[in-house]
């Protein structure tokens, strides 16, 4: 199911074929993208709630990678992966039950890329422009270091890879 799905399934309406075609570089239009905070739907985490579900929310056990301190029982990568993406869930789920958020895609997140903020942050937003996105939590094509929780990936936002995906969440105000 594709987003606009969801979308006109909740009474809203998108039409992507009014969008262009998708940039292969710089795109002053896409870039200048916004999204509505307040309104019920769907929409590519913060990567803030990105890594507090991937992190296991507040049932976190502390784990190195999504799930399990043991790599393979919880992703698909570098070194079991076979160079390609999986059907989701055929690894084990962390302890929200989510799968996949380490390894498979790299996902993309909603924010343009900052240095993290030196003080503690509680679900902190990053700038509403730049020049870079986010992905996280390692690919198929990944080493074990780089599927880490922790490791973010600093992307130009027309960046198109087999290994880069994106999960949708949805706020309900």
């Amino acid at each position: 199911m594709f987003t606009e799905d969801l979308s006109d399934l909740d009474g809203g309406s998108t039409n992507p074929e009014s969008w262009g075609a998708v940039p292969t570089s710089a795109n002053a239009t896409w870039n200048a993208v916004t999204c509505n905070w307040s309104a019920n739907g769907y929409q590519l985490p913060i990567e803030a709630e990105w890594e507090f579900a991937a992190r296991g929310g507040k049932m976190s056990q502390g784990y190195k990678y999504s799930g399990s301190n043991d790599l393979g029982s919880v992703a698909w990568y570098g070194d079991n992966s076979g160079n390609k993406t999986h059907v989701v869930g055929t690894k084990s789920a962390n302890e929200l039950g989510v799968y996949d958020m380490t390894g498979n895609v790299s996902e993309w997140c909603w924010d343009w890329y900052s240095e993290y903020s030196s003080s503690p942050q509680d679900n902190p937003t990053w700038p509403n422009k730049g020049s870079y996105r986010l992905l996280r939590g390692g690919s198929w094509y990944d080493g074990a270091t780089y599927c880490r929780v922790s490791v973010r990936y600093v992307v130009n936002p027309y960046y198109s890879y087999s290994d880069y995906g994106f999960r949708l969440c949805r706020a309900i105000n």
